[in-house]
């Protein structure tokens, strides 16, 4: 019965701008029932949630199609604060805490408990109340207790630990009167492995005494820990709803990234990197990029072969080639062609053979209000002093050569554009793309890293981008290194696929292996379940 579902959202559709991100979605939480939500980056959980608590984006965006339920009553969800009125919480991955604050404040914020003093009872104001801040004290201390943090509720938030950080959210949210959904967002991606138990412990405590929880992870084994029911998302459409009881990890793992992806030709065309010339070597790398720290990590790259890196969101696999390319502090050894090259040195990567295509091409990657024949140009003319004409110490620009080779690129690039003087934020995403990727060609590299390629461009575009690589690689044997959250276009194009979890190499894959070898180590879990595999077949 409909009565039994704290939360139930049914055939929810969301379009961005004529892109289908959600498509008939559909989820029911029970009363004190833990729901775990999974999915790759950009599988649509975070717009589900969005819709869920109203969020701005949502209805700027022109609003979504579908219901939602609170307690078997439609109901139509505004903004934030509305939702947490009907009683729905969310702890979020980043932290929401006031640092100079106290404990608290930061839990009483918003919800502070006043009471009348002489001049509130003379003047008769609401405004002059002052804080009874033993009520608050209290409120605060049970909060903290059914979380199970054992702390000074005065202590303020700034220097304390992660863990203690995380269960304070926890505690301002179960401190709110009326919760009955409690979304936890993530929650155990920063903390040690015995954090995250006591974080386990308590989702079954507040799931025990009433509260639904919505457990968002990535993190599979945990979710089979403590979820009842189990939904998965795959490219904004409802790929499984299961009974924890009734699936295991390497299931989860398959359904989260299992797509139809064209190998045909690709098994053939996979060769052993034994067999070939090593053209990069890396060794213990670590970058310093914020959101994508890179811990140590080893790769041998092949010469002439399509190399991808993939992963989760923050796990570090953009990091890798924005620390080799000096745009991040880094550290370690990068050996190119059997010469160790100087890492924070961006000039130098590029005048050795290396070229970038950023994920970040609107911010990094083009000049948006100059013109696409000078984008183009522009980094190999700085690097190389290429397309200037000198006459002694005074050095001019080749027009003409710019104007030729602008024309030539355009042309085999394919670049809809109206003439090479046309400003590149004219362009649509596609074409910006290949901007980028001209600009980088320009350089003549031997080595070409691309992160990010398909970004927040067309299905239409991505193939043609894709289609570049491939063709860069047959014709010019370009080595590439791909970078990519997309998994099925790693697969598609690319020779192997190094997956990175927590800033470190979890293993390389070859795009023929199975989905569920993908999935599993993705989210962590493939040598823990090898491990399993392999002790049961000893066993039989």
């Amino acid at each position: 019965m409909s009565e039994d579902y704290v939360l139930r959202m049914k055939n929810i559709e969301k379009e961005y701008y004529g892109n289908k991100v959600l498509k008939e979605v559909s989820l029911s939480v029970k009363k004190g029932e833990i729901h775990g939500l999974i999915g790759e980056n950009g599988a649509g959980k975070s717009t589900l949630m969005n819709i869920l608590f109203g969020m701005p984006v949502i209805h700027s965006t022109g609003g979504f199609s579908g219901q939602v339920f609170l307690n078997g009553n439609q109901v139509e969800i505004k903004s934030p604060f509305e939702a947490m009125n009907m009683g729905i919480g969310m702890v979020h991955q980043e932290f929401m805490l006031i640092p100079d604050f106290s404990i608290i404040e930061n839990i009483k914020i918003n919800r502070e408990i006043t009471q009348d003093n002489c001049f509130s009872k003379i003047l008769k104001s609401d405004r002059l109340k002052t804080l009874n801040s033993e009520a608050m004290a209290k409120d605060a201390r049970n909060a903290l207790h059914r979380v199970g943090l054992n702390i000074d509720e005065w202590v303020t938030i700034a220097g304390l630990p992660v863990g203690h950080m995380q269960f304070i959210e926890i505690a301002r949210e179960i401190d709110k009167t009326g919760l009955k959904l409690l979304v936890f967002d993530e929650p155990t991606a920063v903390l040690t492995e015995s954090e995250a138990e006591n974080l386990l412990s308590t989702m079954k405590r507040l799931s025990e005494s009433g509260i639904s929880i919505l457990f968002i992870t990535h993190r599979l084994s945990e979710v089979m820990q403590v979820a009842d029911t189990i939904t998965v998302l795959r490219d904004g459409e409802l790929a499984a709803t299961k009974k924890s009881s009734e699936t295991n990890v390497a299931e989860l793992a398959e359904i989260m990234v299992g797509r139809k992806i064209d190998l045909k030709g690709k098994v053939e065309q996979e060769k052993e990197c034994k067999e070939k010339e090593i053209i990069l070597k890396i060794k213990n790398l670590q970058v310093d990029m914020p959101g994508e720290k890179v811990s140590g990590v080893d790769l041998e790259i092949c010469r002439g072969e399509i190399f991808g890196i993939g992963g989760l969101a923050g796990q570090g696999k953009v990091g890798i080639a924005n620390g080799i390319m000096g745009l991040y502090p880094s550290k370690g050894e990068v050996i190119f062609k059997g010469d160790n090259l100087e890492l924070n040195n961006a000039k130098n990567s590029l005048k050795k053979g290396l070229a970038f295509v950023s994920e970040d091409r609107r911010g990094v990657g083009l000049l948006l209000d100059s013109s696409i024949e000078l984008n183009i140009i522009i980094t190999t003319m700085q690097t190389r002093g290429k397309f200037l004409k000198r006459y002694g110490f005074i050095s001019q620009l080749d027009s003409k050569g710019i104007r030729e080779y602008a024309n030539k690129t355009i042309k085999d690039l394919d670049i809809r554009c109206t003439r090479p003087q046309q400003l590149t934020r004219q362009l649509s995403g596609g074409n910006q793309q290949k901007v980028c990727v001209a600009r980088a060609l320009a350089l003549e590299p031997e080595v070409l890293f691309v992160s990010e390629p398909t970004r927040g461009i067309d299905v239409g575009a991505k193939k043609l981008v894709l289609d570049l690589l491939l063709k860069l690689n047959k014709e010019l044997g370009m080595t590439i290194i791909m970078t990519s959250s997309e998994l099925v276009e790693l697969r598609s194009i690319c020779d192997r696929i190094a997956i990175i979890f927590k800033g470190k190499v979890a293993g390389i894959l070859k795009a023929s292996n199975s989905d569920r070898e993908f999935g599993l180590m993705m989210a962590g879990e493939y040598q823990k379940f090898s491990s399993e595999s392999e002790e049961a077949r000893k066993n039989e």
